[in-house]
């Protein structure tokens, strides 16, 4: 997983899976390093993958005060056993859904939790932390959050798009990527990641990107991009444009069956 730095205070892990037919996706963590340092999310729990080695080149586990779970789905979660083993002072922040969601694998200790709701802020030292419900999101139990010491947003997997590469998927800035197409990955994405848009209200839906026009972060770090500076306007107008979009639909049984034919032997063969 390579690492790099966006801010002074703020390290990226990034990783990446290939999903034929979409792309590359983005998987990262982040580390704000706040007077009680912060871990955003955890990683993959592939095995391949060594979540606390890779944040141990970032600070050491044992000094985190808090792991910000966005939301339990397992691209989000890889880590977070290992790293509340080492990290004893450390809490999740996430809420009450997100418990039961986890519970369903394996239990968060309640004397490790701390339930936080959009809207509701956390304390972590040298700034605070104030939660929010992105405007798409494919779990209930998902909060972002605003740095209010630097306007930075985390925004889960909201804004989030394949890439064409792994390289492009760990870049250190999606700028890298042709606007268009990057507009293209981030409908597409929606429409996987939030198949509900095809029955929100239009209005509702652009008024819920109200909190992000108001606070015009410099800085937005998703799950499922590379770190996007100075484009948070194009990305909304992006975003708010995908009601009504279809959701995306995956091969079918048919095209699987005839993927699979495609890998079998050949006749004689072994």
């Amino acid at each position: 997983m390579p690492v790099h730095k966006v801010r002074t205070d703020v390290s990226v892990l990034s990783d990446s899976l290939e999903v034929p037919g979409i792309g590359h996706i983005p998987v990262n963590a982040f580390v704000l390093g706040a007077a009680e340092p912060v871990v955003v999310d955890t990683g993959l729990g592939l095995p391949d993958r060594n979540f606390l080695e890779t944040l141990g080149s970032v600070l050491e586990p044992a000094d985190v005060r808090w792991i910000w779970l966005t939301h339990p789905d397992r691209d989000h979660t890889g880590g977070i056993f290992d790293l509340l083993a080492a990290a004893p002072r450390a809490r999740v922040v996430t809420t009450f859904i997100g418990v039961g969601i986890m519970s369903c694998e394996r239990q968060l200790p309640l004397d490790r939790v701390y339930l936080l709701n959009p809207g509701q802020s956390l304390d972590v030292g040298d700034r605070t932390l104030t939660g929010f419900r992105p405007p798409l999101f494919d779990n209930p139990a998902t909060v972002g959050f605003f740095d209010d010491s630097t306007g930075v947003c985390f925004s889960s997997d909201c804004f989030g798009g394949p890439m064409p590469s792994a390289e492009l998927a760990q870049a250190t800035d999606v700028r890298a990527l042709d606007p268009e197409d990057l507009r293209a990955a981030q409908l597409l994405w929606a429409s996987v990641d939030s198949p509900w848009l095809e029955n929100v209200d239009e209005r509702r839906f652009r008024a819920s990107f109200g909190t992000l026009r108001d606070r015009e972060p410099e800085l937005v770090l998703s799950t499922h991009l590379p770190s996007a500076p100075g484009i948070t306007g194009p990305m909304i107008d992006t975003l708010s444009s995908a009601a009504g979009r279809s959701p995306f639909l995956g091969p079918d049984q048919a095209a699987l069956e005839q993927m699979l034919a495609g890998f079998e032997p050949a006749a004689g063969g072994r």
